[in-house]
């Protein structure tokens, strides 16, 4: 990041996992370090437009004080590149469906979410089918890398 976005956008494949943790955790994050960001989420999917997280994401991030609840999956648009500064994206799948997506004009840079954090690995791993644990590794490498990007602001 050359430069500090000041609006972030985070994208998962259905936006109901991953992205709107991401967001939430984010946003809470941002907001207790009085750093001003637009953040928002969305899938590159289109399966769950309108409904709320999976229950399971939901309870993961209340349990550390994280609240989805006011979340709504949505689509990315081609609105998105040029509204959002930095499109981060969960696993490198969403990274490719982004620059197919993006018109050659778009402003947005976009990029991996992971590698800004300390994590070995550089995709957030999609929960959705496996157990509860899942949810809580997320967050795990969520909380991290967004520690990170915040961090960059405080310098």
């Amino acid at each position: 990041m050359s430069t500090f976005p000041r609006s972030i956008l985070l994208v998962c494949l259905g936006n109901i996992c991953r992205s709107p943790t991401a967001h939430a955790v984010l946003q809470q994050m941002a907001l207790k370090d009085d750093i001003s960001l637009e953040i928002d989420s969305a899938g590159t999917g289109d399966w769950h437009i309108g409904h709320t997280p999976d229950e399971r994401a939901m309870n993961a991030a209340a349990a550390r004080g994280y609240d989805l609840s006011a979340l709504k999956a949505r689509q990315v648009t081609q609105d998105d590149f040029y509204r959002f500064d930095l499109i981060l994206a969960m696993d490198r799948s969403n990274l490719r469906n982004l620059k197919k997506l993006a018109p050659a004009d778009a402003s947005a840079q976009v990029e991996l979410f992971l590698p800004y954090g300390d994590s070995t690995t550089e995709e957030v791993p999609d929960p959705y089918f496996g157990g509860e644990d899942g949810f809580d590794h997320v967050l795990n490498l969520i909380e991290d890398a967004s520690s990170s990007i915040l961090a960059r602001y405080k310098e």
